[in-house]
């Protein structure tokens, strides 16, 4: 064949090739997990006898992020981490944020996933009645290098009580997603609902809506999401629960759906208070916080583990 044919043939084969449809990804297949195991207090390391709430753990598994009243803080909740060298190691002593605190009460730690940004509520800073706010670092494991918190301004944060932010990067679009609750803004149905928001590339964030498949008018509060988006635990008093405040879990199918109806998670519950549910990166480690027998403080650390399957 001349040199002249094969040059047109190959040129008539990419053309073809540009014009056929492409075939559409498979969509990933969902995580399939075991059940939870049996909750486990988490130690005297970062329990105490005062109250600890809203715990959080870097995605590396290395830091462990709360809030607590112990002694040594600058106000009436601070917030606190911990440190460890390796995932079986124990943790650290836990230290203050420091300037991070304020006079007032902080809350609700978050860490992103990129580690360099830490969500957090307070109601020490600007509105009296709690919004939330972030701060940033440029090592990912720097925990004393955070910068001055700024908030997360009137897209987002309300003249109501706005707390428990979360936050997952949608693995399709990489857009950062905020997930928290809020009290008795006037579009929900009542007590604490949940709301969302995301980043845009613009780095503002987009006027919160509510989570209206979620919210009822009984209390939702502390979100925490799966890192794929396709799962999320939260708080609640509504019906149907256990105890007075309860564990309660919801799955998508993609992060274009809608949230499926709540299920109790009657086998971590208790019939006091359950609450400030944190998943784990991999979404096989759940810790929270509870007021039930075992621990040494007014509310205490614990974790349960499961298992991903095939």
């Amino acid at each position: 064949m001349k040199r002249s044919n094969v040059l047109c043939a190959a040129l008539i084969f990419v053309a073809a090739c540009k014009d056929a449809p492409t075939a559409a990804a498979p969509a990933p297949e969902p995580m399939r997990f075991s059940a939870w195991s049996a909750p486990v207090w988490m130690g005297a390391s970062v329990n105490s006898t005062s109250a600890e709430f809203h715990p959080a753990i870097s995605d590396d598994g290395l830091t462990f992020f709360f809030a607590s009243n112990r002694p040594g803080g600058a106000g009436r909740m601070d917030l606190w981490y911990a440190e460890r060298p390796s995932r079986d190691s124990g943790w650290s002593a836990p230290k203050n944020f420091g300037t991070l605190n304020t006079a007032g009460g902080e809350f609700s730690p978050m860490l992103a996933p990129d580690r360099h940004s830490l969500f957090f509520a307070t109601d020490g800073r600007g509105n009296a009645s709690g919004d939330i706010y972030v701060t940033n670092r440029d090592r990912v494991n720097d925990n004393t290098g955070w910068q001055e918190p700024v908030s997360l301004g009137s897209s987002v944060n309300s003249l109501f009580d706005d707390e428990d932010p979360t936050v997952f990067a949608d693995p399709a679009s990489s857009t950062l997603t905020l997930y928290f609750t809020s009290l008795n803004r006037p579009d929900g149905p009542g007590d604490y609902d949940l709301y969302t928001s995301s980043r845009g590339g613009d780095g503002k964030w987009t006027p919160a809506t509510l989570v209206a498949e979620l919210s009822t008018p009984a209390r939702e509060t502390h979100p925490t999401i799966r890192r794929d988006g396709l799962e999320m635990i939260f708080v609640s008093d509504r019906a149907g629960g256990v105890g007075s405040l309860d564990l309660w879990v919801s799955t998508r199918a993609t992060t274009k759906d809608k949230w499926s109806t709540p299920q109790n998670l009657s086998a971590i519950n208790t019939t006091v208070e359950d609450r400030g549910p944190s998943l784990s990166s991999d979404g096989q480690t759940l810790y929270f916080a509870s007021n039930r027998p075992g621990g040494i403080g007014a509310t205490d650390f614990w974790m349960c583990t499961r298992t991903r399957l095939p």
